[in-house]
């Protein structure tokens, strides 16, 4: 959970890492996946930041905060830095996910490949068109939203994603909050009331086509 711009671990005790810092180490993991695969043993502060447009003195700063990894003129070990930030990202496991709103983001969402590489698995479906209830997609049954509570006990989902209607969004993150998922992903353009405890995150397309727009605006006066 996120309390004045840091987390809150399970034990409730708090982090270091900023919700910056942990945008940053997101960017990081992905770039040294991808040194990783390309068989580089190493990576440098300076290489993280020229790749991503951090400064390396932003980078030592974020990665500091994992422990003492680096090595003067050495640089980081790749693979032992994606463990300590899987680690500090909370996906050194594996977390089940329940998907309501079965449109086509949904289903786009379902394909993304990417998902089940990083650990997430989407595990259920829910939706509350009747005419989609029975169906099954990528494997998966579509369960009425009547039915959340028993599968969400079944499945042991932790984390919600929500592609529904903004006027059906509230209503549906309290059932989920009810039958236990700790974590919302919201993609309805509503903003969403949880319980404390409850950690959400929103992603509003719209707004952030609005905050590409006011870039290039401003870049057009410049």
């Amino acid at each position: 959970m996120i309390k004045d711009g840091h987390y809150r671990e399970a034990d409730g005790s708090e982090s270091r890492l900023s919700r910056a810092s942990v945008g940053r180490l997101s960017l990081y993991l992905r770039r040294l996946e991808g040194l990783l695969r390309e068989g580089a043993t190493t990576v440098s502060s300076g290489h993280l930041g020229e790749a991503l447009g951090v400064t390396d003195a932003q980078v030592r700063k974020d990665l500091a905060n994992l422990g003492n990894l680096g090595q003067a003129g050495i640089g980081y070990p790749t693979r032992e830095l994606v463990t300590a930030i899987r680690r500090a990202l909370g996906i050194d496991r594996e977390w089940s996910v329940a998907l309501v709103g079965v449109g086509n983001l949904a289903r786009a969402l379902l394909r993304y490949r990417g998902f089940p590489q990083q650990g997430f698995r989407i595990v259920a479906l829910f939706d509350a068109d009747p005419s989609k209830v029975g169906q099954q997609i990528e494997g998966l049954t579509i369960y009425g939203l009547d039915q959340v509570p028993a599968v969400i006990a079944a499945t042991g989902a932790e984390l919600g994603m929500l592609t529904v209607p903004h006027e059906a969004a509230q209503g549906v993150a309290d059932a989920l909050v009810a039958a236990g998922i700790r974590g919302v992903l919201n993609f309805a353009p509503v903003v969403l009331r949880l319980p404390a405890g409850v950690s959400l995150v929103s992603v509003d397309l719209a707004v952030q086509l609005e905050q590409l727009a006011f870039l290039v605006q401003l870049g057009d006066v410049d």
